[in-house]
C-alpha cells in the first residue's frame, strides 16, 4: 500500500488503505479487464459498486483484487470483488459496468454540455 492510497487524518502512525481508493482500484481493475474484450472505438464506465471495507491494510502492505464476473447481460458486466492484505480479506462486493462506444458517449456529453450551458 503505498501513501496516495491511504487517510491522512488519523496521523502517520494509522496510515491505512482509504476506502475511495480501494473503490477506484476495483474500478480500475475490472475496467482493464473488460478492455481486453472490448472492440476499437469501445470502453467501459462503471454503473455501480456496492462494497464492506472491513479490513485495516497498513502502509506498505500489499493488496490482491481478485474480480469474478458473475452476470453478462448484453453490454451490462457485474463483477464479484474481493480484496485480501497478507491473507486477510478485507472488502467484499460488487461491481456493475457497461461497456459504450466512445463516439457516441461522446456526442451525447456534448449534447448535454451545450444544454446545461445554452
Amino acid at each position: 500500500m503505498d501513501k496516495p492510497r491511504t487517510v491522512d487524518f488519523l496521523g502517520e502512525n494509522l496510515r491505512v488503505y482509504a476506502t475511495p481508493k480501494l473503490v477506484h482500484d476495483f474500478e480500475v481493475t475490472c475496467r482493464e479487464f473488460l478492455l481486453g474484450f472490448c472492440d476499437p472505438g469501445e470502453d467501459s464506465v462503471g454503473t455501480g459498486i456496492s462494497v464492506s471495507h472491513s479490513g485495516a491494510t497498513l502502509l506498505g502492505m500489499n493488496v490482491d483484487i481478485t474480480i469474478t464476473v458473475t452476470a453478462v447481460e448484453g453490454r451490462k458486466v457485474t463483477f464479484e470483488l474481493l480484496a485480501r492484505d497478507g491473507g486477510e480479506e478485507i472488502s467484499r462486493g460488487e461491481h456493475g459496468r457497461f461497456i459504450v462506444e466512445v463516439e457516441k458517449l461522446r456526442a451525447r456529453v456534448a449534447a448535454k454540455s451545450k444544454q446545461a450551458s445554452g
